[in-house]
């Protein structure tokens, strides 16, 4: 019986050590793998872990910095507010903004993400000016002795069809943000911080990505959010199949739609109950960029208008074809929802923010469940 334990128990040593060297080997091979982990990993199996989804800001609209106050729901005045409660709900990161953080601050930052082992990505403003590159670079810098490698920022003012209203004042604006890219590359890359330009309601996937080639520079890529070209009329998984090249990081969404007079109603929806299908679409992000992080961006408001019927709305799209329209308005009445898309407007503070909270964590249990991010 002896002997058989031996051998029993030298063979399992053999294997472990054999995938043990494997593991080794292949983390040589993908430079960055280790510092793309939490700190607290003590084993190479633990660098071969999921990392958990991480929590946008922007899914936490009521709740950040709020105008009303609640006991049931505390507002969250900073980002070590932010981080400590994304941790206590089991999310993997936070993507917050930075801008004007103290040293002290970093520092306490640092220390916070390092004790909880989450990662941290940052949303920042862009220079448009030469006069401006100086704060960015702080902004930057703070952000990299925060412990962030990311940062996610967006080049235009606003919603193309609200904000542009002819082709040529759409042009004006993609020249300055090109600008303003070129001015934060020199930053990005003494920093050796990466940028994510998200497709934010205004550049179509095209667009965006032959800004991204133009650039052409390891620090500059896209920050890929799965819904929001949806409102630009475009296909969710060619958005996604175009730019997942350049992905660096991404906004995680699930999309509802209706009709309405004069165009598509357009929705945030807890991960699962929307049209897209998120399993594909992570494992496209995953194959391109395998140390991606995924961060939810489950914004909880009313639908946003699309007014895609109207005139005005296609003032900056050139030559789109008709048929991006068409296939749309298909989409919406081949996934048409039993039920309305939720609105929150009517509710009470607490009511809202209740409704806010659960979305996140809802989500938070899909993406564990159905798309493996554990």
């Amino acid at each position: 019986m002896a002997s058989t334990s031996n051998n029993s128990s030298s063979a399992l040593n053999r294997r472990d050590f054999l995938t043990k060297s494997a593991m080794s080997a292949f983390a040589l091979s993908m430079p960055g793998i280790a510092s793309s982990r939490p700190k607290q990993a003590t084993s190479l199996e633990a660098l071969f872990k999921e990392t958990k989804m991480g929590i946008v800001v922007h899914s936490y609209a009521a709740r950040w910095n709020p105008k009303v106050q609640s006991t049931s729901y505390p507002g969250f005045a900073d980002a070590m507010d932010l981080i400590k409660h994304c941790h206590s709900i089991g999310a993997g990161g936070v993507q917050v903004g930075v801008n004007n953080w103290s040293s002290d601050f970093v520092s306490k930052v640092r220390a916070q993400k390092e004790k909880l082992g989450l990662y941290l990505e940052g949303s920042v403003g862009m220079p448009y000016t030469t006069s401006e590159v100086d704060a960015f670079d702080k902004n930057i810098a703070a952000a990299k002795a925060s412990g962030m490698d990311v940062v996610r920022t967006v080049c235009t003012s606003g919603r193309r069809y609200e904000i542009y209203h002819s082709e040529s004042d759409f042009q004006t604006a993609r020249s300055k943000a090109i600008a303003a890219i070129k001015l934060a590359e020199p930053v990005l890359r003494k920093h050796k911080v990466k940028l994510g330009v998200e497709n934010h309601k205004d550049w179509r996937a095209p667009e965006l990505a032959e800004i991204l080639k133009q650039i052409s520079s390891e620090w500059v890529g896209a920050t890929l959010d799965f819904g929001n070209s949806i409102a630009l009329m475009e296909d969710p998984m060619t958005v996604v199949k175009t730019l997942a090249p350049f992905a660096v990081s991404t906004h995680v969404k699930d999309m509802g739609l209706e009709e309405y007079e004069n165009g598509v109603l357009l929705s945030e929806v807890p991960l699962g109950t929307g049209i897209l299908d998120l399993n594909e679409i992570v494992s496209i992000c995953k194959k391109h960029n395998p140390n991606i992080t995924f961060n939810l961006e489950m914004i909880t408001r009313d639908p946003l208008v699309i007014p895609c019927l109207t005139d005005d709305y296609w003032s900056t799209f050139g030559s789109v074809p008709g048929i991006e329209l068409a296939r749309t308005l298909r989409s919406v009445r081949e996934h048409k929802s039993t039920t309305p898309l939720p609105r929150v407007a009517q509710l009470s503070n607490d009511q809202r923010l209740d409704v806010e909270e659960q979305n996140i964590i809802k989500s938070l249990q899909y993406s564990e469940n159905k798309l493996g991010l554990k």
